[in-house]
């Protein structure tokens, strides 16, 4: 047993915050809302047919973009009420509720998507563990791509250096999916890292 993610304390606080959440993106993708920034991104790092591992899968969005256009996905995420959103509106890829600081998926993946704040909302305590359990999981040279926003108590600095401790080396920072630079001013982080 971990410690409690701050995902899961706000879903226990509100039973409705998962329902919401789906609902949300689910109204974006209606009202024609470009949802697959982040998708885009991983897929122009991998050749088609690769595996990829969406890490936090939430309901599904960027899992299924990815399996669209050829890759074999995988998607995990604590969240039993998200889980089931994604196999009903994204059959094809697999998707496993699990908790990412007990990750333990068969096989190997070519890069690791983490996208929709997800390293945010990890309890502190399992921060690293889920960086490292990121790195077992991906072939030797894999990469992940991880995304999530500043003022959302995960400082930028200490994220990257939690995950150099762990053996992946940052090989980029943006400051957005669609390839702005970073700066110091940036509110949001894109790092790509490889094992």
């Amino acid at each position: 047993m971990t410690e409690p993610s701050i995902w899961a304390q706000q879903a226990a606080a509100d039973p409705e915050h998962s329902a919401n959440y789906v609902a949300r993106f689910r109204g974006l993708a209606a009202d024609g809302f470009d949802l697959d920034g982040e998708a885009r991104f991983v897929d122009a790092m991998l050749p088609r047919g690769s595996r990829v591992l969406d890490a936090g899968c939430g309901p599904g969005r960027v899992g299924a973009a990815l399996a669209a256009v050829g890759h074999e996905v995988v998607g995990v995420d604590a969240d039993p009420v998200l889980v089931e959103a994604a196999r009903a509106d994204h059959p094809g890829p697999t998707w496993l509720v699990g908790d990412l600081a007990l990750l333990d998926v068969p096989g190997r993946f070519d890069a690791v998507v983490c996208a929709g704040n997800v390293m945010a909302f990890l309890a502190p305590s399992t921060r690293r563990r889920v960086l490292a359990g990121f790195r077992s999981h991906v072939v030797p040279g894999g990469r992940a791509a991880i995304g999530f926003g500043a003022d959302r108590g995960y400082p930028f600095a200490e994220f990257l250096d939690d995950a150099r401790a762990v053996g992946w080396t940052v090989d980029l920072q943006l400051a957005t999916w669609d390839l702005r630079p970073a700066t110091e001013e940036s509110d949001f982080l894109v790092a790509v890292l490889s094992s």
